[in-house]
């Protein structure tokens, strides 16, 4: 269960400086990115990544080479002072929407941008995942963990959450319950759940949950 209180929860958005690198080169290798808006032969580096971005001729691993691309559109905009000049500066196909889409992208928590970058959430959902604030990213992007949401569904669920929709209304929409999730437990740690849950004469889930709130409250 989600805490509803406002503020109770992780940070929703980017933490660390706009430009820096999408995630550690431990995932990303030499193709971690870093933009620094406030210097000009960065910005125009920046320029040059976000004309070749949207043009497609960046090259390189696909998600991080998108995540490349969507932490220079970021920074060209705080550099430049305005989607519109940011556009204007970058040129070729990079019009004002797809630089907003895109670093919107790059302003996505880095729980949820490790996975775009490790491939398990694909940099289309991810736009998506980015058009919804708060809390709804989180649980929008783990149920495209849990569930293998395609890129159609959620567009969907984000279009609907946006129309006003809760978060597990726009779910149970595409088919997902959230919150469901399933794990695969050791013997000794099993045996013992259900242990518990017969002799509190309850369910596996709510030892599980007692649990992991006890486990998060520490």
């Amino acid at each position: 269960m989600v805490d509803p209180r406002k503020g109770s929860g992780p940070p929703t958005d980017r933490e660390s400086p706009v430009g820096e690198p999408v995630i550690r080169r431990d995932v990303a290798g030499e193709d971690a990115a870093r933009f620094d808006p406030t210097d000009p032969e960065s910005r125009q580096e920046a320029a040059e990544t976000v004309r070749k971005f949207s043009q497609n001729t960046a090259g390189g691993d696909d998600n991080v080479y998108m995540l490349r691309g969507a932490a220079a559109c970021a920074a060209l905009v705080r550099g430049e002072g305005s989607y519109k000049a940011a556009a204007e500066r970058a040129g070729g196909d990079a019009s004002i929407a797809f630089i907003r889409k895109w670093a919107r992208v790059h302003d996505l928590p880095r729980s949820i941008r490790r996975y775009v970058a490790l491939g398990r959430i694909a940099p289309t959902a991810a736009k998506h995942i980015a058009r919804v604030s708060g809390e709804a990213r989180f649980l929008l992007a783990w149920a495209v963990l849990d569930h293998d949401m395609t890129v159609r569904e959620v567009r969907s669920a984000a279009s609907n959450i946006n129309n006003g929709m809760s978060v597990e209304e726009a779910l149970v929409a595409e088919g997902v319950e959230l919150g469901r999730l399933e794990l695969s437990l050791p013997p000794e740690t099993y045996r013992e759940l259900r242990r518990r849950a017969a002799l509190d004469d309850t369910d596996p889930e709510a030892v599980v949950a007692a649990a992991l709130r006890d486990y998060f409250d520490r």
